[in-house]
C-alpha cells in the first residue's frame, strides 16, 4: 500500500506542479497588481465588519472555518517535514507560496461567492459550483466534486487524527499495547482515537451553524495560545534569529538540502498548509454574507498570511533556532542530524523537541494540546467541505444515504488515521491534496481566460471603495459576468 501511495504522489506531485502553484501565484498578483499587499489594510477591515444572517456566516466566521481548515497539523508537523526532507531552505519556499499565493485565494475564493446558491436555508459554493457555472464544464464539476469528497471525506482527515496520536503518545507513553488484526496498537492511540470520534460526531451532527460557532471561538484561541509559547521561545533565543533568518535565505538555493527538495518541500507542505489553489478555501467563503464578492475573497487572501507567514514560522523559527531537527539526505543518510534518528520528520515530534527545550515536561505534552485543537477543527472544516460537495452532487441524483455514509467514512477514516503509521498517512492525504490542486488551478485558469470573472468584481469594488459608498453593490450582468445568478437576484431585488 505504502509503494502505490508513494508511487501516485511522485506522479501527481511532480515538479509539473509545484510550478504550476508558484506560476499560477506569480500570475495572479501580477494581473492584480499584488492585491496581497496593496488591499492589506482593507483586509483587516473586513475581517472585522459585517454580520451573520439565517442563511450565511459572518466574514470573520467564514474566516474562522477557513482557518480551521488551513491551521492544523500542517502547521507543526508539515512544517517539520519540510525542514526535514527539504532542509531549512524549505521554509523560504513555503514563504513564497504563501505570499504569491494569497492572490491565488483572492481569485478561487471569490469564484466561490460569486457563484454561490441559497441551498435548504444556507449558502453554498465551491470550486464544483463555479466549475459549471463559469466554466459551463458540468462533467469537470463531477470530477472535482468526487475528488473532493474522497480527498475531505477519506484521504485527508487521517493526517490530523495520526499527527494527534503521535502527540499524544509522545507526551504521555504508549500506555502498553493491545494486539489486534491491525497490529500491535498503543493504548494511548486507541483511546485517543475513541475521544476524537465521539467528540466529532457530536459536532458533524449539527450542521454549518455549529461548525461555525466552534471554529470562531478555538481557532484563534489556540493559534494565539500557540504563537505566545512559540515567540517565548524565540524570545528566549533571540540572539540566535539572525542566524537563523540568514541560514533559511542561505539553503534555500543550496545543494545541499537539494535545491529541487527544498523548493518541492516547500511547495508541497505551503500549499498543504495554506490550501492556497487547492480549492478549499472557496467553500467556506460562499457561506458568508457581504455586501460585495470581492470583499470574502481579500478576507480569505488574509487567511493564507495568518497560516504560513504566522503559525508555520512561528513553528519552523522554534525548531531551527532550538536545533531540534535532522534533515534527511539520500536513503538511511542524514545531512543534519541533532536528534535520534527514530524521530519521524513528518510528525509532530521536531516541535515537541523544540519547546521542551524551553519548557521541560510542559513542551510534548503542550504541543499535544495545540495539535489536538489545530487538527480537530481541521477535521471539522473537511466534513463541511465534503458535504457541500455531496450536496452539489445531490441537485442533480437524488443520493439517499449518502450523507449518514459520508459521516460515517470521515469518522472511520479518523478513527484509523490515529493508529496507524505516519508515512501512509501522509502519503494518502498528499494525493488528495494534490488531486484538488490540479483540478482546481487549471479550472480557475480556464475560467479566468474565459471571462476574468473575479479580476472584474475586484475592479468594480475598489471603483466604489474610490467613490466612498457605505453600501456595496454588486451587478455582475453589467460587468458581462455570466451564471451569477445569486448576485443577480439581489441586485434586482434591490434596485
Amino acid at each position: 500500500m505504502q509503494a502505490i501511495v508513494d508511487g501516485l504522489n511522485s506522479i501527481i506531485w511532480s515538479p509539473a506542479l509545484i510550478y504550476l502553484c508558484l506560476g499560477t501565484g506569480l500570475f495572479y498578483s501580477v494581473l492584480t497588481r499584488f492585491v496581497q499587499v496593496r488591499m492589506f489594510g482593507e483586509m483587516w477591515r473586513l475581517l472585522f465588519s459585517g454580520s451573520s444572517s439565517a442563511k450565511g456566516i459572518s466574514s470573520f466566521q467564514a474566516l474562522a472555518v477557513s482557518l480551521s481548515g488551513r491551521v492544523g497539523t500542517g502547521n507543526i508537523a508539515g512544517v517539520a517535514a519540510a525542514i526535514g526532507f527539504g532542509g531549512p531552505g524549505a521554509i523560504f519556499w513555503m514563504w513564497v507560496v504563501a505570499f504569491l499565493g494569497a492572490a491565488t485565494a483572492y481569485i478561487e475564493s471569490t469564484l466561490g461567492q460569486l457563484y454561490k446558491e441559497e441551498h435548504e436555508g444556507q449558502y453554498r459554493g465551491g470550486p464544483a459550483f463555479y466549475f459549471e457555472k463559469a466554466m459551463g464544464q458540468k462533467w469537470f464539476a463531477w470530477i472535482f466534486a468526487i475528488a473532493t469528497i474522497t480527498a475531505c471525506g477519506l484521504l485527508l482527515p487521517g493526517i490530523q487524527s495520526n499527527s494527534i496520536g503521535n502527540a499524544a503518545e509522545i507526551a504521555f507513553g504508549a500506555g502498553g499495547t493491545i494486539s489486534t488484526s491491525m497490529g500491535d496498537l498503543s493504548v494511548t492511540k486507541i483511546m485517543t482515537a475513541v475521544a476524537i470520534v465521539l467528540i466529532l460526531t457530536f459536532i458533524i451532527f449539527g450542521g454549518v451553524k455549529r461548525i461555525a460557532s466552534f471554529t470562531q471561538i478555538v481557532v484563534p484561541f489556540m493559534a494565539l495560545a500557540y504563537i505566545v509559547i512559540a515567540c517565548s521561545v524565540v524570545a528566549l533565543n533571540i540572539d540566535q534569529l539572525p542566524g537563523v533568518i540568514g541560514m533559511i535565505l542561505a539553503d534555500a538555493f543550496t545543494p545541499q538540502a537539494g535545491f529541487g527538495a527544498a523548493i518541492g518541500w516547500g511547495v508541497k507542505r505551503g500549499v498543504y498548509s495554506n490550501e492556497a489553489g487547492q480549492g478549499t478555501g472557496p467553500h467556506a467563503a460562499a457561506a458568508a454574507e457581504v455586501q460585495h464578492p470581492a470583499q470574502q475573497g481579500l478576507v480569505q487572501a488574509f487567511s493564507v498570511y495568518i497560516d504560513t507567514l504566522f503559525v508555520c514560522s512561528a513553528t519552523a523559527f522554534m525548531i531551527l533556532i532550538t536545533g531540534a531537527y535532522n534533515v534527511h539526505g539520500i536513503g538511511d543518510t542524514f545531512i543534519i542530524q541533532n536528534l535520534p534518528a527514530t524521530l519521524a520528520a513528518n510528525s509532530p515530534a521536531f516541535t515537541q523537541a523544540a519547546v521542551e527545550t524551553v519548557l521541560p515536561g510542559v513542551g510534548e505534552p503542550f504541543v499535544a494540546l495545540a495539535l489536538f485543537f489545530f487538527s480537530f477543527t481541521t477535521i471539522l472544516a473537511y466534513y463541511y467541505i465534503a458535504e457541500t460537495n455531496l450536496a452539489y452532487l445531490k441537485r442533480t441524483l437524488k443520493l439517499p444515504g449518502f450523507d449518514f455514509l459520508l459521516k460515517v467514512a470521515l469518522l472511520a477514516s479518523t478513527f484509523y488515521g490515529a493508529i496507524k503509521t505516519a508515512n501512509l498517512a501522509w502519503g494518502l492525504g498528499d494525493v488528495g491534496v494534490g488531486l484538488m490542486a490540479w483540478l482546481n488551478i487549471v479550472g480557475i485558469l480556464v475560467i479566468f481566460f474565459m471571462a476574468k470573472p473575479a479580476l472584474k468584481a475586484l475592479i468594480d469594488y475598489e471603483k466604489q471603495r474610490k467613490e466612498g459608498k457605505d453600501e456595496y453593490t454588486f451587478d455582475p450582468k453589467s460587468l458581462d459576468i455570466e451564471g451569477a445568478d445569486f448576485w443577480e437576484k439581489r441586485f434586482n431585488k434591490n434596485k
